[in-house]
């Protein structure tokens, strides 16, 4: 299956169900109904877990987007939730770790393919302190390894997304 975007997956209006005349078009609008969707990014939050060394939490992921590949612990913003509720609820369910003194650090947009449709994304990235290293259990569905570093080039060179990489080369230039 080849990707496509997300305003090129909506050939059909959600809410009447015709078929759409002009498609890959942003917003969305639909001739029968008058419907607009704007398809905007989603929200999407991500964790530069230091500990007390000042040492980045690095993660590999498990699973696709990115297999294989370095990031950093985040996740998508549920409805009704802020991005610092997100941001300690997405570390906690990838790390098992708890967090502290967030300190917003950049945000950066981003495509997030998935089963074959490639969504905008708005990344928010938080430096934060881990409150205790030793409740680190990663959540084997999502990851399968981690490190506590000061990331080099295999691991920047290596990356699942590039704003993830764009964010640590941040912090980096911050913390020097």
């Amino acid at each position: 299956m080849s990707e496509q975007s997300i305003q090129d997956a909506y050939a059909f209006c959600p809410r009447c169900g015709v078929a759409k005349n002009q498609i890959g078009s942003i917003p969305f609008r639909c001739d029968s109904c008058n419907l607009v969707l704007f398809l905007g990014p989603v929200a999407a939050v991500g964790g530069l877990v230091v500990n007390e060394d000042n040492e980045l939490l690095m993660v590999r992921r498990a699973r696709q987007p990115g297999l294989g590949r370095w990031g950093l612990p985040g996740g998508f913003v549920d409805r009704n939730e802020t991005v610092e509720v997100a941001l300690h609820r997405e570390v906690r369910e990838e790390t098992n770790l708890s967090i502290q003194r967030i300190q917003f650090l950049m945000s950066r947009p981003n495509q997030y393919a998935y089963a074959g449709v490639v969504s905008p994304v708005i990344d928010f990235f938080f430096e934060c302190v881990a409150v205790s290293i030793g409740e680190l259990k990663l959540a084997e569905d999502e990851l399968d390894f981690h490190q506590w570093v000061r990331p080099q080039a295999e691991h920047l060179e290596n990356m699942a997304f590039e704003s993830n990489r764009i964010a640590v080369e941040c912090w980096l230039a911050a913390t020097r």
